[in-house]
């Protein structure tokens, strides 16, 4: 059974979840991409229940029902400070498994702001290097209808099966209703601050995803990784090359690596039970050696 619960970031910044699972089990913190909510891994949470974890997937700052930031503290290192601060506040260190943007944050956040703050990291189609092009095409997605959204969700679903034309055609669901907030204006809006796209999804060719960390320093951060570490990629990922893959591995040369075929950067939702199952392996075989943490 799914439970919300309200958990505190950094500076006392509200960060609403769900978890699922057995109270014993050792705790998944579940970090979604920009522009996501928790409700992405909503498959997922259920099959770590089922292999006996606590899944708990997060509304990042400024995404969902967790609460906007006024200053407009969407860096990177603000992101990172949130997932930090809540896996202090926990009984046993918990796994993370970060989707993009909820990724570069766990690598900051172990790499150089909170490191031995995770038992292991899983990174979903996210290196320090990212293509450009790909990152171009993201925050067009996002910054397209952010002031101005949608006359109704069946158009927000329209504009999703433009952006993502190998799935099938998205309908007005329950399910995307959660991605979208009615104002009092009668129009529906992404269910994320506006803000968010104009701060960390900033294009800059010399920053990862717009982050306030550049390359550079986002490298040497994950240079810096001693935990287990899982990189998983989309196989047509326009975000994550070979190329990423190959200086990453270099960079963290423990990390085990799982290439998803016919996944693009939204691995989850293209192969969720590929991911479901890669995820899950990993996580049992790492956390059974070192005794479940």
């Amino acid at each position: 059974m799914i439970a919300d619960l309200t958990l505190v970031g950094h500076g006392g910044h509200r960060i609403a979840a769900s978890v699922e699972g057995p109270a014993e089990g050792l705790p998944v913190l579940l970090a979604h991409g920009g522009g996501q909510t928790r409700w992405a891994w909503k498959k997922i949470t259920n099959l770590l229940m089922e292999s006996g974890f606590r899944a708990i997937a997060l509304d990042l700052r400024g995404h969902g029902d967790s609460a906007w930031a006024r200053d407009g503290a969407y860096a990177i290192a603000d992101f990172a400070r949130d997932l930090a601060a809540i896996a202090s506040a926990m009984n046993r260190k918990p796994a993370l498994v970060g989707a993009s943007l909820g990724g570069l944050a766990g690598i900051l956040a172990e790499g150089e702001l909170a490191p031995n703050a995770f038992a292991s990291l899983t990174l979903v189609d996210v290196t320090p290097q990212l293509e450009s092009a790909g990152v171009a095409h993201v925050i067009d997605f996002m910054a397209a209808h952010a002031g101005t959204g949608f006359a109704s969700p069946l158009e927000a679903a329209r504009v999703i099966s433009e952006y993502l034309p190998h799935r099938p055609s998205r309908t007005a669901s329950p399910g995307l209703r959660r991605y979208l907030r009615q104002k009092a204006d009668g129009r529906y809006y992404w269910h994320w601050d506006p803000a968010f796209v104009t701060g960390i999804l900033r294009q800059d060719e010399d920053q990862s995803e717009g982050s306030g960390y550049g390359r550079v320093e986002l490298s040497e951060a994950a240079r810096r990784l001693t935990l287990p570490v899982h990189l998983v990629r989309g196989g047509s990922s326009d975000l994550v090359s070979p190329g990423a893959v190959a200086h990453f591995r270099d960079l963290v040369p423990h990390a085990e690596y799982t290439d998803i075929a016919d996944a693009t950067h939204m691995v989850v939702g293209d192969q969720n039970d590929l991911f479901g199952e890669a995820i899950v392996d990993f996580l049992v075989r790492t956390h059974a050696r070192k005794g479940g943490e």
